[in-house]
């Protein structure tokens, strides 16, 4: 295995971080900004009136895009370890 395949892998590792963990951040910013925009209207300064609802929504979000995440990660862990008999 050369330098640039590992260099390669890497960078699809990185890129699937980012790809499998933006479904959940996405969500919880959107409701977070939603909650906080019924908060400065209302005059309500509860902390858990932000707090339960992301945790609800990014709840949700993972069971929903889980099997999606878990067919990704497979399929990296698959082509990494497939990878492991190029080292010398």
């Amino acid at each position: 295995m050369t330098e640039q395949q590992l260099l390669s892998i890497v960078r699809e590792g990185l890129y699937l971080v980012l790809l499998v963990s933006a479904p959940p951040v996405l969500v919880s910013l959107l409701v977070g900004l939603v909650v906080n925009l019924f908060q400065a209207t209302t005059q309500l300064q509860d902390h858990t009136l932000s707090f339960v609802p992301k945790l609800v929504a990014v709840l949700a979000t993972l069971a929903i895009s889980g099997p999606w995440i878990g067919a990704q990660l497979v399929r990296f862990a698959r082509a990494v370890f497939d990878g492991i008999p190029l080292v010398r």
